[in-house]
């Protein structure tokens, strides 16, 4: 199933220590990252401050763009479970001034629901 997920984008579940080298250049002094997800060689990550948008370009994957969205910048979110027959979950972001919903797909068994508790407790303080 993990080839399938690969394949569709469906994100995976990763522990933030693996990412701790990659993104330490980034973080500021403080940041720790709360959650992560990684799609294929993309990866989505959550700090206290922020929200990280990877993109792996290229064949070897070398050039990396880093999508960084303050909290405070999202509008709105929406989470949708999943279900008997669409076996992933997804995550929709409003951010102020971009013109297009950012839309993330998790597999079943991510705790979707945690990841809007995570999110509603950043936006909502």
């Amino acid at each position: 199933m993990g080839i399938i997920n690969a394949l569709f984008g469906i994100a995976s579940q990763i522990h933030p220590a693996e990412l701790e080298a990659e993104f330490s250049p980034i973080l500021i002094d403080g940041e720790q990252i709360n959650g992560a997800f990684k799609v294929v060689r993309d990866v989505v990550v959550f700090t206290q401050y922020r929200l990280i948008l990877t993109d792996k370009q290229g064949m070897t994957g070398k050039k990396v763009e880093y999508h960084s969205i303050p909290y405070k910048s999202i509008t709105q979110f929406s989470v949708e479970t999943a279900g008997h027959f669409d076996l992933d979950s997804e995550l929709r972001i409003w951010v102020s001034g971009y013109p297009s919903v950012i839309k993330k797909e998790f597999k079943k068994g991510t705790d979707i629901i945690g990841i809007q508790k995570l999110l509603a407790s950043h936006l909502l303080r």
